[in-house]
This record gives C-alpha cells, structure tokens and sequence, in this order.
C-alpha cells in the first residue's frame, strides 16, 4: 500500500466507510417506520389493533438480527479464498439485491425473507471491508481499521436514519428501501473506483476460517461482546419511552436524543479504535468502566432534560468505545481466520441487540419502570467485564503453567 498516496489512501477509507453508512440505515430504519409497515402489509391485524399489527411487524427486525448470526461465519468460511477487494463488492451486490427486494416483496412473508437475505452479508462487510481499511492504514491499525468502517454506522444514526425515516412517513416505507437501496449501489462503485487490490493473507482458507471457531478463547470473546454489549441496547431500545414518560417530553424530541447517542457512538468508536491499537487490554477493562459508569448516569439522571441528552451522550461514547476493542480482540484469538473472528463479533453484536432489548423489555413487563433497563444494563455490562478480564487471564495461563512446571522439575 505504499504506492498509494495520501488521498487515494482516504478515498478509499470513505469508499469502505460509505458501506457502513447503508448498513446503518438497512438496520435502524425499521425502527422508525414499523407503524408504516404494519399498516402496508398487514392491513387486516392494523384494522384489528394497531399495536397487535406493529408488534408482528417487528420481526422484520429479527429477521435482519437473524441473518445477520447467520450469515456472518457462513460467508467468511466460505470466502476465505477470495480477494478481500473481492469479496467486498460481492457482498455490496448482495445488500442491494437483498434491499430493493425489501422494498418491492408484495407480501409480509416476502418482505421476511428479503429482510434475512439483506442482513446476511452484514457481518462479513464488516470483516472484509475493516480488514481491507486496515491493510490500508498500515501495520499496527487493526482496531482503527475496523472504526473507519463502524464509524460509517454511527454516522449514519446522526443524519441518515432521521433522514432516511422521514423519507418513508411521508412517501412510503418502500421509497425508504429504494433510497437505501441507492446508497449501497453508490458504495458498490466508490469501492470499484477507488479501492486497490490487496492480497489475500498467507495460508487463508476455509479449514484455517473453520478452525477458529474451534478455539474456546473465540467462545468465551463473543460471549463477552454478546453480554456486556447488551448493556448498551437495553438502554437504547428504550431511549423513546424514558424521553416521554420519564424525562416529560414531547414525542418531537425523541430523534434529537437519538442524534444526541449517536453523536457519543461516533466520538467513542474514533476514540475507541486509536486506544485499542496502543494497548487492547487496557482499552477493553477501561471501556467497559466507562459504559458502567456512562449508564449509572442515564439511570439516576433522564429525569431532567439536560441530564437526559448529556448522559445518552456519554452512554453512546462509552460504549461504542468498546467496540473496536472487541473485534480486535477477537481478531487477536482467532490467529490465521482474521476474517471469521470480525464476523463473529458481528453475530454477538446482534445476539447483544436481541439480549439487552428482551431484558430491558421484561423488566418494563414486570412494572419497575421505564428505567429498570438501565440498571439491567449495568449488571450487563459488569458480567462483560469480568468475562474479559477472565478471558485475559487465560491469555497468560500457559505461561503460568509452564512456569510451575519449570518450578516443579527443578
């Protein structure tokens, strides 16, 4: 990569950032246009209850969170052999192919299936396009590669999603799709055009990929991502009901707390990915103190306005800040199938959405209020932290070990 200049070099980080922008908006918009979906394709149930409709609607954003688990190790088992440049513009294919069908499936059930195809390529962009931004920026940038291209999703929740929503309730949610649809072809030819050929890594290939996922470390990394990243949906998913009945506001406001967040999410993931490249283990324990002490601050302060934005703020920052860690960390564990372990941590950041949003969710359910998700978050994101610091220890156990056995021979 040293052939390329310094322009050419942030072109083509843009190009790769470009795809994590669509992503954002293919994940996110569903959430903000359910009502209209329900109202399309299940006119029936809506005529019925409204809220019964919408609730069935929301497994268009399971389906998603489902193809994402799924497709994430399948296609970086199955790609390991190919040119990362490659493998980018086919998965960049896909999302279009996966979002225009979204928009124009007739049926709800239709509608499912393009939602679980769309998704699949989700979790191999990220590995692929962040392995791609790293080769790009030079040794020793592994976790900031990874934030160039996560900092396109957190970018996109600033402007796009508010953008992309308001789109759909006044035009239709399929125009939305098509929109978005337009955005992952404009990536597709920024990558063709400005994104050099890298070679493949030595000794890549679908046995190396497969046996990663044989390495209990791998395991133990993803649950921790899985868990402890939880903390941070049980908060976020529940950020609209705080803003009206906790904090007093009007519905109005609940896009401007959202940018407030993802203000945070694109300072952290910056943060995050320069301090995960100096020194991951400490980036990890730090990170995670952070969103523990990020939440007990939304929990004891959304009362009032102020608190309210400024700690969905810091909760955003402090837990985007964990991300590049993780996925570095997973790289880390997973030697020889770099590619697998991006993808994974992808998975366990959707198992992590799915996690923190059913908790948060039964604690509302059981009547201890609209804040209870944000103390359940807090014991999340503790378990998180001592599964990483185990995780850690691990790493110097067979240095211990063969120490006491130097020990015990002499």
């Amino acid at each position: 990569m040293d052939h390329l200049t310094g322009r050419q070099r942030r072109t083509a980080l843009v190009a790769l950032a470009l795809g994590g922008v669509a992503i954002g908006l293919t994940e996110f918009v569903a959430m903000g246009l359910l009502p209209d979906m329900a109202r399309d394709l299940l006119p029936d149930a809506w005529a019925r209850s409204r809220e019964d409709a919408v609730a069935r609607t929301g497994w268009v954003i399971t389906a998603y969170a489902l193809g994402v688990v799924a497709g994430a190790p399948l296609i970086a088992a199955l790609s390991a052999r190919m040119p990362r440049k490659r493998l980018v513009v086919a998965l960049l294919v896909l999302f279009t192919a996966g979002t225009v069908a979204s928009a124009v499936a007739p049926t709800f059930g239709l509608v499912l299936v393009a939602r679980f195809v769309a998704a699949l390529p989700h979790g191999a962009y990220f590995g692929a396009a962040g392995l791609l931004a790293a080769t790009l920026m030079g040794p020793g940038s592994e976790a900031r590669g990874f934030a160039t291209v996560l900092g396109g999703l957190t970018l996109s929740n600033v402007a796009g999603v508010p953008l992309i929503t308001l789109a759909g309730q006044s035009a239709g949610w399929r125009v939305a799709y098509l929109a978005i649809a337009a955005v992952f072809l404009l990536a597709l030819f920024a990558v063709l055009a400005t994104v050099p050929e890298v070679p493949m890594a030595a000794g890549a290939s679908v046995a190396a990929e497969l046996r990663a996922l044989r390495r209990p470390q791998v395991w133990l990394v993803a649950l921790t991502a899985a868990i402890g990243f939880a903390g941070f949906f049980a908060v976020d998913s529940y950020i609209a009901p705080v803003t009206t009945e906790v904090t007093g506001l009007s519905s109005g406001l609940v896009p401007w707390v959202l940018v407030a967040v993802g203000l945070g999410m694109t300072v952290g993931n910056a943060a995050g990915g320069w301090f995960a490249d100096r020194n991951l283990h400490r980036s990890t324990l730090v990170s995670f103190g952070s969103v523990i002490v990020a939440i007990v601050i939304f929990a004891l302060s959304a009362g009032s306005p102020v608190g309210l934005f400024v700690s969905s703020f810091l909760v955003g920052a402090a837990s985007l800040s964990l991300g590049p860690a993780l996925q570095a960390r997973l790289i880390t564990v997973a030697p020889g199938a770099q590619l697998m372990g991006a993808a994974v941590n992808q998975s366990a950041m959707n198992l992590a959405n799915s996690l923190g949003a059913a908790l948060g969710g039964l604690v509302i359910a059981r009547g201890y209020g609209y804040l209870a998700p944000a103390w359940t978050g807090v014991a999340l994101a503790v378990v998180g932290v001592a599964l990483a610091a185990t995780s850690f220890a691990l790493d110097r156990q067979p240095v211990a070990d063969l120490a006491a056995g130097a020990s015990g021979r002499r």
